[in-house]
């Protein structure tokens, strides 16, 4: 059975190597213990909300949110930054149980929705989102600078 709860500190050592997984996916180099020191520091200071998928005391996925505010909506709302699944376990429908958690955390706190973005090029992503009610906003344009 699959149990979708929020992080602690206890669940770092593999929360970590999760965390590492999912960073390769996006073409990073691989940093166990940046991801350790990252995650550590999340859950620590209270920065982000990050609930796990865990069978069998193992953890087999991940979300991670962050507290973002609207100023023209008045609320706050959150932003599902993170989202992986071990490859072992896809297909299982454990990135919707996630994505369901993190709706509920938004209804939680009276926040105003979540927002999300990913690469064009995810394939499964595109398709598992407007698949769970998200759908794509026609009326901003997404901006970034780059401080590097």
């Amino acid at each position: 059975m699959i149990e979708i709860r929020q992080a602690t500190i206890n669940d770092l050592l593999q929360l970590a190597n999760l965390f590492n997984l999912y960073r390769i996916f996006y073409r990073k180099e691989s940093d166990i213990e940046g991801a350790k020191k990252f995650l550590s520091e999340r859950i620590q200071y209270e920065e982000s909300m990050i609930y796990v998928a865990e069978e069998n005391k193992k953890l087999i996925g991940f979300t991670q949110l962050y507290p973002q505010f609207s100023s023209t909506r008045i609320k706050r709302y959150w932003l599902l930054n993170d989202l992986y699944v071990s490859e072992e376990y896809r297909g299982r429908g454990i990135s919707k149980l996630l994505i369901e958690r993190a709706k509920q955390l938004s209804r939680d706190t009276k926040g105003a929705g979540l927002a999300l973005e990913t690469e064009k090029t995810n394939i499964v992503g595109n398709r598992l989102y407007p698949s769970v009610g998200f759908s794509i906003s026609d009326k901003t344009n997404f901006y970034w600078w780059d401080n590097s």
